[in-house]
């Protein structure tokens, strides 16, 4: 009888705990709830030459030439590090980059003159969702243009990122990395402080004792509380 009442609790107890990440989830996804609004010191970024201005965005709300654009710069940026496999992954990005559930942040440099039309130079995907019972913000894509790369305003960016994921009281910011692109991986391991995450396919083969099973990229994360390391890092 005392097993089957524990058994009880803890049922009540993991349905309590999923229904309250639901809840997260849909609350960072309200429609009233524009994130980069709560941040008024990162929406200009005028540093090293640079006079910029950002601006939200949604995946099911993007113009024409946004997605051109977006579709412009991935390739610029990423044919490279993902070599042979980018014609399938620029399929699946193209798809990823008008779903209703792609948050955006577009930065757009400052007009010289009030009657130039505002050029964007980069932008910010990223997603609200669930990974391994943990509630995180997950970056699907940080890129900018080469002219504006090195100076400081990446870092500037997921700053944002995390203050926005910690405001959504999510667990982690987590993020893919392709091996190749080594800029990014020094990027995020060594400026930013990230750590390969337990559910990253290398830190997975080494628990199970898999030799010579490699895949092209890594998984990364940032935690904010205790259970989201245990369970995103240390597992």
């Amino acid at each position: 009888m005392a097993d089957s009442r524990s058994n009880k609790r803890t049922r009540s107890q993991l349905m309590q705990r999923k229904k309250r990440i639901e809840e997260l989830i849909k609350s960072a996804y309200s429609s009233d709830n524009d994130n980069l609004s709560q941040f008024p010191q990162f929406q200009i970024y005028n540093k090293n030459g640079l006079s910029l201005f950002l601006k939200p965005g949604r995946g099911d709300k993007l113009s024409s030439s946004l997605k051109q654009y977006i579709q412009k710069l991935l390739k610029v940026n990423m044919e490279g590090p993902f070599g042979a496999e980018w014609p399938e992954k620029e399929k699946l990005k193209r798809r990823e980059m008008s779903s209703h559930e792609a948050l955006y942040i577009f930065v757009y440099e400052v007009p010289i003159t009030p009657d130039t039309e505002a050029s964007v130079i980069g932008f910010v995907h990223y997603r609200f969702t669930i990974e391994e019972d943990i509630p995180v913000l997950y970056l699907y894509e940080l890129q900018l243009e080469s002219a504006y790369q090195g100076k400081g305003l990446g870092k500037f960016l997921m700053e944002l990122v995390e203050l926005i994921a910690c405001k959504n009281c999510m667990g982690a910011v987590v993020l893919t990395v392709q091996k190749q692109n080594t800029s990014a991986v020094n990027f995020y391991l060594n400026k930013l402080r990230y750590n390969i995450s337990a559910i990253s396919p290398s830190k997975v083969y080494q628990q199970m004792g898999v030799i010579g099973e490699e895949k092209s990229y890594e998984i990364l994360c940032k935690t904010f509380d205790h259970e989201s390391k245990a369970v995103l890092e240390e597992s």
